[in-house]
């Protein structure tokens, strides 16, 4: 098993030396053999993850000395074989699409060491080898996202995104330092166990350690995963590659939940800090939805989804469903790797057809008729509002009985209710012959989609951590006081409620003025399409801070 994980790890490098040595010898062959290293390092890859799911043992295994190491436990192997599937996709979309550029074999080299570092980076055991491989990441991803150096777009928002992570890279490294200095190891098994049998042994500036560690690991991960305010470059970063922009948003951006789930034990005893990271993760989930609405890029479009994704999988951490953000990570990065490998098609489709069929969906989503067969509203309320319910807690008592005695179980499902409710009321307002045949599809799908969901993610759950203790320990830990949690139930409910009523008047009775209901919405509109100005902001802000250092440079005389 320690030569099958190595070889896994160090079979990208190996391809990424080879293209580099032999580029002018195999010209465009060079494509097959990053393909073929690729390919075997996932087959590998799968080997380790049979191994791990028939319950081998957590084990660590040193890289020629005492410091580095690799870690074989459940998370690592199964980002380590998620990485390589992505990536050889993203391989194989890249053999002809990169086909004409000049640097081709440059970007397979970079994209052979881009998997490389993601690859060290799961499967890091130790601090060292964690921050180095993290920082590898940001400083390759700039590279590839600046593979056109004939753009200044791509190259203004490559560098964009590469101060983004240096920003994030320093809390991890302080978090590191803090935690050798406390222990006097590098190793993450030997940290962990003492924290786990003693975590309030050791204190910064009067705090526990494990909460300093904590919000600085937090911090990191908001950067590396575009939560709000530290988002920006990821919606812009679509100038590179298309294989680029599948591989940063099925897999890359996702390293926030990793390095979350990686330090599990120390978010155990900072409940507060997982509070804080569950509002983190909620305002960028609604950022991100919103900003998403008002693109008329389909990439652009897609990075504020990546960003609303994200938000949820960070909110997930922070109420203590830490393996439900590890499935929210593997099924968003299959699901928006293939939207942006398709998303070229899409586009050319587009040009050649101008002519867009007026079906049923597009005269809803576009036209915004409403259905010519008026149904009982109140009875389509009830429907919409208790069917999406009724199907989430029977799922989820088919599971487990006591899930609904834990809070962050309780923020999930209101969450997967609304949802569930949003699509019901969708289909209501649809066109339709038969409004009651699209309702029952929508029910069914709803149905399906929730149990299977549910299944896979207790599967996830027990994989993951199956020791019962530590998983009521996270959920646990994410908890917080009964009155403060009643509030915001009944807030958020209310709001559900007021949503409803403002429809029904609105809508269906007409008691609010059209034009200043058309005033307020355009005024809205416009502060979603300008993206809440957070850009304008930082670029004002970028704008005073080189006027100040060329007036310092000028006074100084250092120019």
């Amino acid at each position: 098993m320690e030569r099958l994980i190595i070889v896994v790890a160090v079979l990208p490098l190996i391809s990424a030396l080879l293209i580099q040595l032999f580029a002018g010898r195999i010209g465009r062959s060079i494509a097959r053999l990053s393909v073929v290293f690729t390919t075997l390092s996932f087959l590998l890859s799968c080997v380790l993850l049979a191994l791990a799911l028939m319950g081998s043992e957590i084990q660590t295994f040193p890289l020629g000395g005492s410091v580095a190491a690799l870690l074989f436990d459940p998370l690592s192997i199964l980002l380590a074989t998620i990485i390589l599937g992505i990536s050889l996709i993203v391989h194989l979309y890249s053999v002809r699409y990169m086909a004409e550029e000049a640097a081709y074999g440059q970007f397979f080299v970079l994209l052979d060491l881009m998997t490389a570092a993601l690859l060290f980076m799961v499967l890091a055991g130790d601090l060292i080898t964690l921050v180095i491989s993290w920082y590898l990441v940001g400083v390759i991803l700039y590279f590839l996202l600046g593979q056109d150096t004939r753009s200044q777009t791509a190259y203004r928002f490559a560098f964009w995104t590469l101060i983004t992570y240096r920003i994030g890279d320093l809390p991890l490294i302080l978090a590191a330092a803090l935690l050798y200095n406390a222990y006097e190891t590098w190793s993450l098994t030997v940290i962990f166990d003492e924290i786990m049998a003693n975590p309030d042994a050791h204190q910064v500036l009067g705090l526990p350690l494990t909460q300093v560690v904590a919000g600085l690991i937090g911090f990191s991960a908001f950067a590396r995963s575009a939560q709000f305010l530290l988002h920006t470059w990821l919606p812009y970063t679509m100038d590179g590659p298309t294989p680029v922009s599948a591989l940063m948003h099925a897999g890359i951006v996702n390293a926030g939940g990793f390095l979350i789930n990686r330090f599990a034990p120390v978010f155990i005893h900072s409940g507060d800090v997982l509070n804080w990271i569950f509002i983190v993760g909620l305002v960028t989930a609604i950022f991100g939805s919103l900003l998403m609405l008002t693109q008329n890029d389909i990439k652009k479009a897609l990075g504020y989804s990546t960003m609303g994704q994200m938000g949820f999988m960070i909110m997930e951490c922070g109420v203590g469903a830490f393996s439900l953000a590890i499935y929210h990570m593997f099924a968003h990065g299959v699901f928006k790797g293939t939207m942006f490998l398709s998303a070229g098609g899409v586009i050319n489709h587009a040009r050649q057809d101008d002519g867009i069929p007026k079906d049923e969906l597009y005269t809803f989503a576009v036209e915004k008729r409403p259905n010519k067969a008026s149904q009982p509203w109140l009875l389509m309320a009830a429907v919409t509002l208790a069917v999406p319910l009724v199907i989430l807690v029977f799922a989820h008592l088919l599971i487990a009985q006591d899930y609904f005695h834990k809070q962050g179980a309780i923020v999930l499902l209101f969450f997967g209710w609304v949802t569930g409710a949003q699509l019901i009321f969708a289909t209501y307002r649809m066109r339709a012959q038969n409004i009651w045949r699209l309702v029952g599809l929508s029910i069914l799908s709803l149905l399906v989609v929730v149990l299977g969901y549910v299944f896979i993610s207790h599967a996830f759950d027990l994989f993951l951590y199956p020791d019962p203790e530590f998983r009521a320990q996270l959920y646990s830990a994410a908890t917080i006081d009964l009155l403060r949690f009643d509030v915001l139930v009944g807030v958020v409910t209310l709001t559900v409620v007021a949503g409803w009523v403002i429809t029904y008047f609105g809508e269906r009775r007409g008691y609010y003025p059209r034009q200043k209901s058309k005033r307020l919405w355009l005024n809205f509109y416009a502060l979603i399409s300008r993206e809440f100005y957070v850009s304008d902001i930082y670029t004002r802000l970028t704008r005073i801070i080189l006027s100040i250092s060329g007036r310092l440079n000028v006074w100084l005389r250092w120019l």
